[in-house]
């Protein structure tokens, strides 16, 4: 495949700010898909659909329940829109034991009848980020995660409708292919971090940490 082609497709963005009145880092990454709505909702919602591009997952999906994806994240489902009038989402909590939990949000948009863009955000209240971890590896750390999950859906709708396993997914990083997508996921985040603000040193650093954390060049930092 065409990873270049693939960070290209995505816009991302990452801003400092107020959230319902509390300091925020917002990451939003956006792309479009050549599916309907009503496809892209079921891939994206269904327990069946959602390990074809993702990781397996289980729980009550549905408001107020709780999910947990198969050695990652997990959290509660706060609200639930299936598709009406061209637009779709949902909100969940994320959390993988590292300070307080995201708060993430799924947005659907129909372009026409055959493309939806997908745009997802990632809410982070500034002081539930564990101390040094912003500096030590930036929007990286949860920005090239969310990118491997678009380029799984890329991957899902461009013809891959069976899916690959979290094994499959995991060699392919470890592939100089692999390896080319995430420092091109790194580099991408180190420039929306420098254009919030990030002292350019500090935010290539960080990328280049968080780059190696990611292709087995460093352990993961500690989860307490």
């Amino acid at each position: 495949m065409d990873v270049h082609a693939q960070l290209r497709a995505v816009t991302r963005g990452i801003e400092t700010r107020e959230v319902d009145g509390v300091l925020s880092f917002v990451q939003t990454l956006t792309q479009t898909y050549p599916s309907p709505i009503d496809d892209v909702w079921d891939a994206v919602t269904t327990a069946e659909r959602i390990p074809r591009w993702f990781l397996p997952v289980s729980g009550d999906l549905r408001i107020g329940g709780h999910y947990q994806f198969e050695g990652n994240a997990g959290g509660d489902i706060r609200r639930c829109d299936p598709p009406s009038g061209g637009s779709a989402g949902y909100t969940v909590t994320w959390g993988n034991g590292m300070g307080e939990p995201s708060i993430v949000h799924v947005r659907l948009t129909a372009l026409d009848t055959a493309s939806t863009r997908f745009e997802l955000e990632n809410v982070a209240a500034v002081d539930s980020v564990p101390d040094g971890f912003w500096v030590q590896f930036g929007p990286s750390a949860t920005g090239m995660g969310w990118d491997s999950g678009l380029l799984g859906l890329a991957l899902y709708f461009g013809g891959g409708s069976a899916g690959i396993s979290p094994e499959e997914g995991q060699a392919w990083l470890a592939t100089d292919e692999g390896k080319s997508f995430l420092r091109g996921s790194a580099d991408a985040w180190a420039k929306e971090h420098i254009s919030d603000g990030a002292n350019p040193d500090i935010a290539n650093a960080a990328a280049t940490t968080t780059y190696r954390m990611y292709s087995g060049e460093l352990p993961p930092p500690p989860m307490d």
